[in-house]
């Protein structure tokens, strides 16, 4: 027997003690060891039952996903569940933290459940592109019937420990109070001797009459899963695997079910969104900073601006917990920062996700100020102000005066060169950059900014601090726009160059729409306000080129006073209090007098092209990015792309996705586009000609990121 499974004799009972760090996953040794300890047992005439349970934290938390990649490792699942439900003798498992997709297949093939009236049990498969493959849609349908079944099946759900008990899925809960929660053995232990002293048969669930349903129960489902979960296949999977349970018999729904699961494991979605999953967890371990890197203590935080930036990551250190003084020059915008900040949270205590309690208690941790002098004692300073290169060097000339020393100072900037700016100060070593997302407090990703003179304890530091505020922090180099940034621009004038050429709004935001994007860049530029990237086009002006193509459809969009859907138009138009586009012949009759003016002829365009004009040029950009040093990884420019920009999951982010599709069909498509649409934005970049040339793509280039 493993250590990583043991087993240990209680009397006359065994108990299999699975032991494999940090949640126990399912991996090849573990199903291995389940399958020697229920022979052991088995063998041994003094064993009356069967105790399953884990050490540590949480019960089996799921699949080891690392070998989803990898050839398949015998024993399968399905066959450890299988053993455990044809045992002879009673198995019962205890379940303590979570017990989650193939730990929840297996305390289903058990033949009784007792569980911490603190654990959750679930079936997230399909967040990975998959499903239940280990008997998870036959038997838990046959417990809790079709609708629950598919509730926690096709939307992935965890469900609390009494829910659970409510609707079947578990037999006991064993208060924590009364015994701790991460030892439920001792319950499980009284429940084996019960069922063994009142000569109860063994309830296996694959025994038990397959649920009755009616059929519109699934055809909700699948409206449902297609609005919500748009684009993806494992959903309508899991719902016909339900369907299944309903109407044939055990054994050929685990056929089928499990014929099901390894066709959504092969598939590209479920790559993409397990390459997602761990990167999420990787990210964050960035090659530069040695796990043994010293972090400075960031105990309290000073925001400086209290506009729609300063207020949301004021508001992302007080949900952390975190003090922060919030600076503002101005007193009546101030007061409406502090009254926007108490209004989104209000918003959320009707909602149900805070408690009023919890309102004022973060209200509190938020100190409004109009002076620098509440700063001195933070330990770290951002600054949120006007994107203005001298208005910055005026705050952090200030916040260099009066930080403490070792203080760190962040500025919240998306495009300026923050190397210049850590001129601004006397202490290079200390400022960083910080990029959060807007809203700050909704948006996951922390795009992190070095300098050459950053230090590496600071930039350890702010790593560390994105995992305390929530955020998928990603550590990237000084550029103009970064690494999110730099990449948008791409599309956004490739967006505008296709109005001029033939398309309408509507059709560009249809486009990667269905590619799987929430939102198209009109729609977006709409919601966000168009006078924003109005204001950046014109502070930019003097970095384009002279003789290069350029569109100016956006200035005279907001010239008209259409800046989106705070004014009621843009390049759409809105009914009152309603955010549903409308397409509006307005600006259909300006984008075709533009296009005119500027002698082009226009054309019909596919949708295919406007998702390969906007793409292809993103991923271009991503190899120069990589070539330069910006991003480390293609790792780093997926997780940008996936947290902050939309980019759709089960697509893995464009750099990904690039290698999906082939990095020798985007070099073919962008030589076509270089030679139809000249080489001022399509010239490849030397790393993709590389790349393709050698059969590589951008993974295996760099190497395994995950």
């Amino acid at each position: 027997m493993s250590s990583i499974v043991a087993i240990r004799r209680e009397r006359d009972f065994a108990v299999i003690e699975v032991n494999n760090p940090p949640v126990n996953a399912l991996s090849q040794a573990v199903r291995a060891g389940l399958l020697a300890a229920l022979r052991e047992a088995d063998a041994d005439a003094r064993v009356r039952a069967v105790v399953i349970r884990c050490k540590g934290r949480t019960f089996i938390a799921g699949a080891d996903i690392s070998e989803f990649d990898q050839p398949p490792q015998s024993p399968h699942l399905p066959e450890v569940t299988e053993a455990i439900e044809n045992f002879s003798k009673p198995v019962i498992a205890a379940i303590h933290g979570m017990a989650l997709g193939g730990g929840f297949e297996i305390a289903l093939a058990c033949h009784y459940r007792v569980a911490a009236s603190d654990a959750k049990v679930g079936l997230p498969e399909v967040k990975l592109g998959l499903m239940p493959g280990a008997g998870g849609t036959q038997r838990l349908p046959r417990l809790v019937g079709a609708q629950r079944a598919l509730q926690m099946i096709v939307e992935g759900e965890s469900v609390p420990a009494p829910k659970a008990l409510e609707w079947g899925a578990i037999d006991e809960i064993v208060e924590i109070a009364e015994i701790a929660a991460a030892d439920v053995t001792a319950a499980a232990l009284e429940a084996a001797r019960r069922l063994i002293s009142s000569g109860t048969p063994l309830r296996r669930v694959s025994q038990l009459a397959s649920p009755s349903a009616p059929s519109e129960i699934f055809g909700d489902a699948e409206r449902t899963a297609a609005n919500k979960q748009r684009g993806l296949i494992a959903p309508k999977t899991c719902i016909e695997m339900v369907r299944i349970a309903t109407t044939t018999d055990f054994t050929e729904g685990i056929q089928k079910e499990r014929a099901a699961f390894l066709t959504l494991r092969q598939s590209p979605q479920a790559a993409a969104l397990r390459h997602a999953f761990l990167g999420e967890r990787t990210v964050a371990r960035h090659p530069s900073l040695p796990a043994e890197t010293p972090v400075r203590d960031v105990r309290s935080a000073g925001v400086i601006g209290a506009g729609t930036m300063g207020t949301g990551i004021a508001m992302c250190f007080a949900n952390a917990g975190l003090p922060v003084c919030l600076v503002e020059s101005d007193s009546q915008a101030l007061e409406r920062g502090i009254e926007t900040i108490r209004r989104n949270w209000a918003s959320s205590v009707a909602r149900g996700r805070l408690t009023e309690a919890e309102l004022a208690q973060r209200m509190d941790l938020i100190r409004p100020t109009l002076t620098f002098d509440g700063l001195s004692g933070a330990d770290l300073l951002i600054e949120a102000v006007f994107e203005d290169l001298a208005v910055k060097k005026q705050v952090f000339e200030k916040m260099d005066q009066v930080a403490r020393a070792g203080a760190i100072l962040a500025t919240n900037t998306s495009y300026l060169d923050i190397a210049e700016i850590a001129r601004f100060t006397r202490r290079p070593q200390d400022v960083v950059g910080m990029h959060f997302f807007s809203p700050a407090h909704v948006m996951r990703l922390l795009e992190n900014v070095r300098t050459p003179e950053t230090a590496p304890d600071v930039l350890a530091t702010v790593m560390k601090l994105g995992k305390t505020l929530g955020k998928v922090a990603v550590l990237v180099g000084g550029s103009d726009g970064f690494v999110g940034n730099r990449m948008l621009a791409q599309r956004t004038r490739e967006a505008y160059f296709l109005l001029e050429e033939g398309a309408l709004p509507e059709q560009v935001d249809r486009s990667l729409y269905e590619f799987g994007f929430p939102m198209g860049p009109f729609a977006v530029g709409d919601l966000s306000g168009l006078d924003i990237g109005w204001r950046n086009r014109k502070a930019r002006a003097h970095l384009r080129k002279p003789g290069t193509r350029d569109s100016n459809l956006l200035d005279k969009i907001c010239e008209m006073g259409r800046l989106g859907q705070k004014t009621g138009a843009g390049w759409y138009r809105y009914e009152p209090g309603n955010r549903t586009p409308i397409p509006d012949p307005v600006i259909e009759q300006l984008i075709v007098e533009h296009s005119l003016q500027s002698g082009i002829e226009r054309r019909e365009i596919g949708d295919q092209e406007i998702v390969e004009r906007c793409l292809y040029p993103m991923i271009n950009e991503g190899a120069k990015i990589l070539t330069e040093g910006v991003a480390a990884r293609p790792l780093d420019i997926d997780m940008v792309w996936l947290h902050g920009y939309g980019f759709p999951a089960h697509r893995g982010g464009p750099m990904f996705y690039a290698d999906q599709i082939g990095l020798d069909h985007v070099l073919k498509q962008i030589r076509l586009f270089h030679k139809r649409l000249g080489a001022d934005f399509w010239t490849p970049a030397p790393l993709l000609e590389e790349l393709a040339s050698a059969g590589q793509g951008f993974y295996s280039g760099f190497g395994p990121a995950l």
